[in-house]
């Protein structure tokens, strides 16, 4: 079939990527110049299966009204006028009890442990070179509740086949040792060996160059319009006065999905989590990690990038702003300094904001939506990078009527 793809994020390309394998005539279409240059731009580079818990639990409601005044929260919700912000809100509300969570880290571990596998596959036949490096992903915990807590969650993901192990501080300090001046701070960790950690950016422009050498059609600079719709099904894209057909349509927009589609009569459950990142360049003296590390009390990652270090997290619920807020900026650099007091920048730290497109339960919407030539690869909040290989590969399958491999909750 002709396909088009909208959005050249990390999730459309692999989806491009995956849907060309299956021997489909893909097109990608691309406002930006190139791919990758939002959501995608300067993620936390984790593929991070061990982060499976979502936002949405039972201690999620409390933990976000105590933060509503903080500035530097990990989890912000900023109140405003926005009935998509009230309508997630609410539906946020529903995903909180015991056993939805659970449910949704089913989900989520399925989708994830897939995703790894078809990036290992990948990789080993492209040879992608996206400064990737399989030392797992340690999670850190500096409050004793935090730890309990986690420890319970670990043991429900380990339930469903992700090996996330629980260790001591000093078991946390063999396996990153540049965590050592700050162990006076630590309780305890767990461990996930599996788990990688590279650039996503990098990643998706390489796969796109390998993409249009198997024939795949990069459109960039193609800012859509309006997708055009003719007896419940989608007739075509008007790009710049032009309309562009398919016979299927792949909607990876991330955060912007639902814009798009909602002129259709669609309303989906996605809205816009703005997360931080900060990407320092380490001197050649700089005690930095090398293992990836998930802080989990304050919702912030790290992850060595060659001789870079980038420092990203925290969720900011404030509609489509895309400015910088040097408050929560600073918050980054601040917890790195208490972590690692010898982390010595070379250079200017960069400091980058984007749109993660979050749905209310963390689980990505995948599949055929209600319009029958439209399907739908987004909602994977802080996850794309960890799952777009699988949700690409997952898509692949339903575009092409064959059932996907995972057990998960498709469309």
């Amino acid at each position: 079939m002709k396909v088009l793809v909208l959005g050249a994020g990390v999730v459309g390309v692999t989806s491009a990527w995956y849907l060309a394998r299956a021997g489909h005539q893909v097109t990608v279409l691309e406002r930006q110049d190139a791919a990758g240059l939002e959501t995608s731009f300067a993620n936390g580079g984790q593929i991070s299966v061990s982060h499976a818990e979502p936002w949405a639990n039972p201690h999620a409601p409390l933990r976000a009204l105590a933060w509503m005044r903080r500035e530097d929260a990990p989890l912000l919700f900023r109140l405003r006028r926005d009935a998509a912000l009230l309508e997630w809100s609410l539906r946020f509300l529903r995903e909180c009890t015991a056993r939805r969570t659970q449910a949704n880290i089913r989900d989520i571990v399925t989708l994830a442990l897939y995703s790894r596998r078809q990036l290992q596959a990948l990789r080993a036949e492209t040879a992608l070179d996206y400064d990737h490096l399989e030392r797992g992903i340690l999670h850190i915990y500096t409050d004793h509740r935090d730890f309990r807590l986690a420890c319970e969650a670990a043991a429900v993901m380990r339930s469903f086949g992700c090996e996330r192990r629980t260790v001591s501080i000093d078991e946390c300090l063999a396996i990153e040792p540049a965590l050592a001046a700050a162990r006076q701070r630590l309780v305890g960790g767990d461990y996930t060996r599996d788990d990688e950690s590279g650039d996503a950016h990098r990643f998706t422009q390489q796969l796109a160059t390998r993409c249009a050498a198997q024939g795949v059609v990069f459109r960039y600079g193609a800012r859509i319009e309006q997708l055009l719709a003719d007896a419940g099904r989608v007739a075509g894209v008007r790009v710049a006065g032009e309309v562009l057909q398919a016979d299927a349509y792949v909607a990876a927009l991330g955060s912007y999905t639902p814009l798009l589609l909602r002129p259709l009569g669609l309303r989906l459950p996605v809205y816009p989590a703005k997360g931080y990142s900060a990407t320092v360049a380490l001197a050649a003296d700089s005690v930095a990690p090398s293992v990836s590390l998930t802080d989990d009390g304050h919702k912030i990652v790290f992850s060595r990038l060659g001789q870079r270090l980038r420092i990203a997290g925290t969720a900011e619920f404030n509609g489509y702003n895309t400015e910088l807020n040097g408050v929560r900026c600073a918050a980054l650099m601040r917890r790195a300094g208490e972590l690692f007091p010898d982390l010595r920048p070379a250079g200017e730290v960069e400091f980058w904001c984007g749109l993660r497109p979050a749905t209310p339960s963390n689980v990505p919407l995948i599949g055929r939506s209600p319009i029958a030539n439209l399907y739908l690869n987004t909602g994977h909040g802080t996850l794309g990078w960890t799952m777009a290989c699988g949700s690409g590969a997952a898509l692949a399958d339903i575009v092409s009527g064959r059932k996907p491999e995972p057990a998960f909750r498709f469309l």
